[in-house]
């Protein structure tokens, strides 16, 4: 895609301040990251920026804490129109923080990205206010700070103006490094670029080059291969990628629907009646693989008694959890004679152990392939670190929504914002 600003197009001078939107959506356990990706895929743009003597304001949503406004309420903004009124209800806020919103702090975030970068990283306890002001203006060339989550400002998700004036308070410059945010129109990701000189970072850029090409111009034959829980997510992207594929492999609870659209019956699987027709029309393509055989079991646990069965013969009291090895090979093969591989979502329930052989045979046939492959982020970039296939991937994506939605409609808000913001 042309016409997004690069790091290039910045006319950075040293000491100014960068505000730069990062996606440090990292899951956590008992405040422990479990995978820094996102944080380690933040680098090359924090250390240009660095190196080019920049002053770094660096924010970042994690997770989806309950913010003060109640969520059954009509709008919240009203009393976010005052400055004075937002600072007030966000100290508060602060002050009165219980372990439900101390979960989604980022201060994990901030002591990984020091110990990456080597330097030291400084968490503003507000999201914005006198405080955050005041810690960006004392920063020198080469400093990095991190605003404390956006997503307990309600202003964030709303795209409140108010809010966005604060934030762009805190920088000369802006850069969005966030391709994980980019489908989403809250104010971190489509607010600055309307006031500030702004520019897309290292990492935005080349999930929107790899993604672009995959969509437009794969070399083929192009195998896709979607998993997941629901047909509904990504019957959008489906009917984008038949556009483009040869092949389209379906794994996961996703195929139970489609299952049913070719009048077998699948037991007590999950399936999405409203889209039954939905999926008689896709499987029109001829491009549609569905599994054959499948692991079936009554519960989702480690202890699971399970069954291999053919599609065809699923028992009415067990749901399908997992593609059988008949599946996994088929799929394999299919994967080996690409030349372009793209993997969204997992074939089954890989947390689980009895689960997870389908998916683990499709990650190690995409870690083999020859062609250029691609893994569209989210549990299927999960499964990849898990089985620790990643670095045997041409190109993990940090966006899960991101990735699909691109895929679909070939734009994002935040791109456009991008696009149609302000230069240097």
């Amino acid at each position: 895609m042309t016409g997004i600003p690069s790091l290039e197009d910045l006319a950075l001078e040293r000491g100014q301040r960068v505000l730069v939107r990062a996606d440090f959506n990292v899951p956590l356990r008992d405040g422990v990251i479990q995978d820094d990706l996102r944080i380690r895929s933040a680098v090359p743009t924090i250390e240009w920026l660095q190196d080019r003597g920049a002053a770094l304001v660096l924010c970042s949503h994690l997770g989806r804490p309950k913010t003060e406004r109640d969520p059954g309420s009509s709008n919240g903004r009203s009393e976010d129109k005052a400055r004075g009124a937002v600072d007030r209800t966000h100290r508060a806020s602060q002050q009165a923080r219980g372990p439900s919103l101390v979960a989604f702090s980022l201060a994990p975030v901030a002591r990984r990205l020091g110990e990456v970068l080597g330097c030291k990283v400084s968490l503003s306890p507000d999201v914005v206010g006198p405080e955050a002001e005041a810690m960006a203006g004392a920063l020198g060339p080469g400093d990095v700070m991190l605003l404390e989550n956006l997503r307990f400002h309600p202003g964030e998700k709303d795209c409140d103006p108010a809010f966005v004036r604060q934030l762009t308070a805190l920088g000369d410059a802006y850069v969005n490094d966030a391709f994980g945010a980019a489908h989403r129109a809250h104010a971190s990701v489509v607010g600055p670029p309307r006031t500030l000189p702004s520019a897309a970072g290292r990492l935005l850029l080349r999930e929107v080059d790899v993604l672009s090409k995959v969509r437009s111009s794969a070399e083929r034959p192009f195998v896709v291969v979607l998993g997941g829980a629901k047909v509904s997510d990504k019957i959008g992207v489906i009917e984008a990628l038949l556009k483009h594929c040869d092949t389209l492999l379906v794994g996961g609870a996703m195929a139970f629907t489609f299952l049913v659209a070719k009048g077998y019956r699948v037991g007590a699987s999950l399936v999405e009646p409203d889209y039954v027709d939905g999926c008689k029309e896709l499987l029109k393509s001829g491009k549609i693989c569905l599994p054959t055989d499948v692991v079936v079991a009554n519960e989702i646990a480690e202890y699971a008694s399970t069954e291999m069965v053919p599609t065809m013969a699923m028992p009415e009291s067990m749901k399908g959890l997992d593609i059988g090895p008949e599946t996994a090979e088929a799929y394999a093969a299919e994967i080996k004679s690409a030349a372009t591989v793209l993997w969204n979502g997992p074939m089954g329930v890989f947390e689980v152990s009895p689960f997870a052989s389908g998916t683990r045979h499709v990650a190690e046939a995409v870690a083999a392939a020859r062609g250029f492959t691609v893994v569209g982020g989210g549990d299927s970039a999960a499964a990849m670190r898990q089985f620790g296939l990643a670095d045997r991937v041409d190109h993990v994506s940090t966006g899960g929504g991101a990735s699909l939605e691109y895929l679909e409609l070939g734009d994002l808000p935040g791109l456009k914002a991008l696009r149609e913001g302000k230069r240097a």
